[in-house]
């Protein structure tokens, strides 16, 4: 194994453990009771790499109204909770969006090439100013 195969190793472990993080922290903050289930209600998290903040918030919360998702709460900018009636269900087949989606922007495979990318132009750039200081 290599350095960067190592490092890249390291940077997947940490991921990994940002990911448990967050998804602890979700399970600690939306405790459900018995009542919020039996009595007709459904959550959502929608979650996003980039954050959902200002007028994206907006057009978000909008959105997700015309399925009769309501705001819960936002725990941060990238993950927002909402809850809607079950009875809502019956229009789903109108809806111009997928009433039951989570995830917002990029995705994460798009969002790690744009910074594997970015991370590479970077690299490439200090490589040719070596080479010509150095040439």
């Amino acid at each position: 194994m290599n350095v960067y195969s190592g490092g890249a190793a390291a940077a997947a472990a940490v991921a990994a453990a940002y990911k448990r993080k967050l998804d602890e922290e979700e399970e600690r903050l939306t405790p459900y009771t018995k009542e919020d289930l039996t009595q007709g209600w459904e959550y959502k998290i929608v979650r996003s790499n980039t954050a959902i903040s200002g007028e994206r918030f907006s057009r978000l919360c909008e959105e997700e109204s015309q399925n009769g998702w309501e705001l819960v709460e936002k725990f941060d900018n990238n993950r927002i909770r909402f809850k809607r009636s079950i009875a809502s269900r019956a229009n789903d087949h109108m809806a111009s969006i997928d009433p039951y989606r989570t995830r917002i922007g990029l995705s994460e495979g798009a969002f790690v090439g744009v910074v594997l990318g970015v991370v590479l132009a970077i690299c490439v750039i200090i490589f040719m100013v070596m080479a010509v200081l150095h040439g």
